[in-house]
């Protein structure tokens, strides 16, 4: 009812962005002019670690990055309700050493390393990604922040040692913002490009090692809603739910959110370790 009411199609590609510190992940979704559009804002029911990326294997970290989720990645037969593979770790990821596997949005509420959902809401996830893969879409992007990007909440953790890195996921973030369209991901020099425009038009395959060829970063064109589009006005559907780590916070006042508190040292809930299997349906 809801796509009908936004003018989306089940077959549109979706977008989602997954914000740790607010533990809340959203849906968009493009429509007819290419832009992507609000869906809804789900509650992140757990997630374990700290705000950062994920380094190693078994730190319990959950990734912080761009994401490419394809269709082999969805797994509807998860021991965790449902599940797709974040598909950490990435060209980034790996170029800089860093190790882990089986990251996972799922349901059961339950994290090492995970994004985990109720798994009612994570149904309702799944079938947006489902749908847009049996109409033929090969993929959809995940970009996984440790907050909002904000001028403000950027300030206030400057003095973070992941400082540089988030500068990087802010330019991304920042995109979006202004286009409503993801942006265009590379890896060369081991960092992130965003949206950058090589001068040789040959250039298909970067080594995520090696020197970035020459290139420059193309503007993001604006997204203007259209004067009559009733759609771009609604305001944000934000579904209530459990956030977990809220919870803790609260009953724990004097634990306040320092970096470098992460949930696997509280032992707040059991969870799996994220190295287990989980078979990826094909």
């Amino acid at each position: 009812m809801l796509l009908g009411q936004k003018g989306m199609r089940t077959e549109a590609p979706i977008f989602i962005r997954v914000f740790k510190e607010e533990s809340e992940l959203e849906i968009w979704k493009a429509r007819d002019d290419g832009r992507f559009y609000h869906f809804k804002t789900y509650p992140i029911c757990m997630w374990s670690g700290d705000l950062g990326p994920k380094t190693r294997q078994g730190d319990k970290q959950a990734p912080e990055g761009f994401y490419t989720i394809t269709k082999r990645q969805m797994n509807p037969k998860s021991s965790f309700y449902l599940a797709f593979n974040i598909g950490f770790p990435n060209a980034y990821d790996r170029v800089n050493g860093s190790t882990g596997d089986f990251l996972m949005v799922h349901g059961k509420c339950i994290s090492a390393g995970c994004y985990a959902m109720t798994d009612g809401l994570v149904e309702e996830i799944y079938a947006l990604a489902r749908d847009q893969f049996d109409a033929g879409q090969e993929s959809f992007e995940v970009h996984a922040f440790p907050f909002r990007m904000t001028a403000e909440n950027m300030a206030r953790h400057k003095s973070s040692k992941w400082y540089p890195f988030w500068q990087s996921l802010k330019e991304g973030y920042d995109h979006f913002e202004v286009a409503r369209q993801p942006p265009k991901i590379a890896v060369c020099e081991r960092r992130y490009v965003v949206n950058p425009e090589f001068r040789d038009p040959n250039v298909s395959r970067l080594d995520p090692a090696g020197r970035c060829p020459a290139y420059q970063r193309s503007s993001p064109q604006p997204f203007v809603p259209r004067p009559d589009d009733k759609v771009a006005m609604m305001p944000q559907v934000v579904v209530p739910g459990l956030k977990k780590r809220d919870q803790m916070y609260s009953a724990i006042p004097t634990l306040g959110r320092p970096m470098g508190l992460g949930v696997g040292q509280l032992d707040v809930t059991p969870a799996p370790v994220e190295s287990t299997p989980i078979p990826v349906s094909k």
